[in-house]
């Protein structure tokens, strides 16, 4: 069976065509700067072939329909008819209390994601937008629903309430919701083969640390706690998302700056995290050499995200009463040598320790602790195509 995952953002499509027989990735890519000037396709098949094509690209329909006809072309295609694409899986950001697991796409499942798309207004719409292109040019092929927070559905009520008056969480669903839930389900899986034992019997902390950023606690392969919020703005310091601060500090900076509640949100979500603290770069890459020149924005901005890592990590393993692993992946968990190993420092009470010479890896698969650690740590490279993938598979084979 072959399987299109697709993730429709407001201007941009990530897509990854699986063969599921076993798994491999027949060709992947992107389209980007939809209704913009300059907008293009990438793509790259299974041989390592790389196409960039260049094109007015007006729409998600019509960007749907580029990556279809890239799939089909007689030079550099991998399929031979549209009819090769047995289902589509994708990426939805929201599911609210609605959706604790990914399903099938019906009439229903689409008006319940536009109720809830209140709680993600930025990318719900959009993905939408992705099912519904696929069902005007693919038909009867069978769709799935695959949701960030449908994995963190399982915390318990103490963990994902806020002390606010419960009107507004029966009025409004104002709660933690969590995100990053794909990746995260990924991740503890593959750990708890990596150790060969049953999830079940297993505490595992993992860390998806990229421009976007969260920590959860797995128990017995359930997530019963995560940083992220109501939105992806909670939780640790990001690319340029502030995460965590003073509820009081938004009316305050609002009244001594005159900004309004779109300027304030902006300056949280897009202005803050490692870009506002370092005044260099969202990108932990440049923060960290202009650290090593001697910018001390930089190396506070570096300081501040690591703390507050091991502070949640350490919460974590509160609420967990103990942890058997703790996973790194995403851009940085997965490629920043320094940042690991600055976080696990904190945790040589728990007799946690880092084998220097394996954790000098970039985006491999590898236990970087050392034999005598009483915590196992892995660096483990994320796949949240291959979820959405797997559990399309599993929709369709069950319906």
């Amino acid at each position: 069976m072959k399987i299109l995952v697709l993730n429709s953002g407001s201007s941009s499509i990530k897509y990854q065509l699986f063969d599921m027989k076993d798994e491999s990735v027949l060709a992947s890519g992107g389209i980007q700067r939809i209704g913009i000037d300059n907008s293009f396709l990438e793509y790259e098949d299974k041989r390592g072939n790389q196409i960039k094509i260049v094109r007015d690209i007006s729409s998600h329909a019509h960007g749907i329909e580029l990556v279809i006809d890239s799939l089909l072309d007689e030079d550099y295609g991998i399929l031979d008819n549209i009819d090769e694409i047995n289902a589509v899986g994708h990426r939805i950001v929201h599911g609210g209390e609605k959706f604790a697991k990914s399903v099938l796409v019906d009439d229903d499942v689409i008006e319940q994601i536009k109720e809830v798309s209140h709680l993600a207004p930025l990318h719900n719409p959009h993905n939408l937008t992705g099912i519904r292109v696929c069902q005007e040019l693919l038909l009867d092929i069978p769709q799935s629903a695959v949701f960030d927070t449908a994995f963190h559905q399982t915390m318990p009520k103490e963990a994902y309430m806020y002390a606010l008056p419960y009107e507004y969480y029966e009025k409004y669903g104002v709660r933690r919701y969590g995100f990053h839930g794909t990746s995260h389900k990924y991740v503890s899986n593959r750990a708890a083969s990596l150790v060969q034992k049953d999830i079940k019997d297993l505490k595992i902390i993992t860390c998806h640390l990229g421009n976007g950023a969260s920590v959860t606690a797995i128990n017995g392969g359930k997530s019963v706690a995560t940083s992220m919020g109501l939105t992806p703005l909670e939780g640790l310091v990001m690319g340029t998302r502030c995460g965590d601060l003073d509820p009081a500090i938004i009316p305050f900076l609002m009244e001594q700056e005159d900004l309004s509640i779109h300027e304030i949100d902006d300056i949280m979500n897009k202005k803050s995290g490692l870009l506002g603290v370092s005044g260099i770069s969202n990108d932990s890459r440049d923060i960290e050499n202009a650290a090593k020149e001697g910018n001390e924005r930089a190396q506070l901005a570096i300081d501040l995200f690591n703390y507050r890592v091991k502070k949640y990590i350490g919460a974590y393993i509160a609420a967990l009463n103990g942890v058997d692993i703790i996973v790194f992946t995403a851009g940085i968990g997965e490629n920043a040598i320094t940042v690991r190993s600055s976080i696990i420092e904190g945790l040589h009470y728990l007799n946690t320790k880092i084998d220097e010479e394996a954790n000098k890896i970039h985006g491999e698969e590898l236990e970087i602790s050392t034999s005598d650690s009483d915590i196992k740590v892995f660096v483990i490279p994320t796949n949240e195509e291959l979820v959405i993938a797997r559990d399309t598979l599993e929709l369709v084979q069950e319906s």
